[in-house]
């Protein structure tokens, strides 16, 4: 009998200073029996990050085609496609074929180097690729405010985001790769 997805309720106060994007949204994350709390929590993370009522988490790791966030405009047509981990740059140059911008949030520790030096020379020809470093232990410690239901706030200002609960806050300070 295969394993079913956990759901996570989330209720999300989020004010991004940056971008003037304030409210709060109530959020239902599925997790795959094979995804991780952390990955779970980067989702959300990413969610925050480019909130817009019309962004959309994708089916998950089981739908390979999809990424793992979209946001598309009225008429169907992909505006950001966000990806995260280490993706393979054909799989980002077909998705910069299909949206206007394509956004990863890299992570994995000292998995990272290695995959940027790789990656890189490729990644910087994706005209309308943004790569964004979320570091290992500021990645562990989002991890640790998983819940099956969680009421959470984030504040972004400045290119750092704040995300925590009633007990507990995490800085996220995303390193940007790309672009320079």
């Amino acid at each position: 009998m295969a394993l079913g997805a956990t759901v996570h309720r989330i209720e999300l106060e989020l004010a991004d200073i940056d971008r003037g994007v304030y409210g709060t949204h109530a959020l239902t994350l599925a997790r795959h029996p094979s995804e991780t709390e952390e990955r779970l929590m980067l989702r959300l993370l990413a969610w925050a990050l480019f909130a817009d009522p019309a962004l959309e988490f994708g089916r998950g790791l089981s739908a390979e085609e999809e990424p793992d966030l979209w946001l598309r405009e009225p008429d169907g047509t992909l505006r950001q496609w966000i990806e995260l981990g280490l993706p393979e740059e054909k799989r980002l140059r077909r998705a910069a074929g299909r949206a206007g911008e394509v956004i990863v949030i890299a992570y994995g520790g000292r998995s990272v180097p290695p995959w940027w030096d790789r990656q890189r020379a490729g990644l910087e020809r994706i005209a309308s690729l943004r790569v964004l470093e979320i570091n290992q232990e500021q990645s562990k410690a989002l991890a640790a405010l998983c819940a099956r239901s969680m009421r959470l706030h984030c504040t972004i200002q400045d290119g750092q985001a704040l995300l925590g609960d009633a007990s507990q806050t995490v800085l996220i300070t995303p390193i940007t790769r790309l672009p320079h």
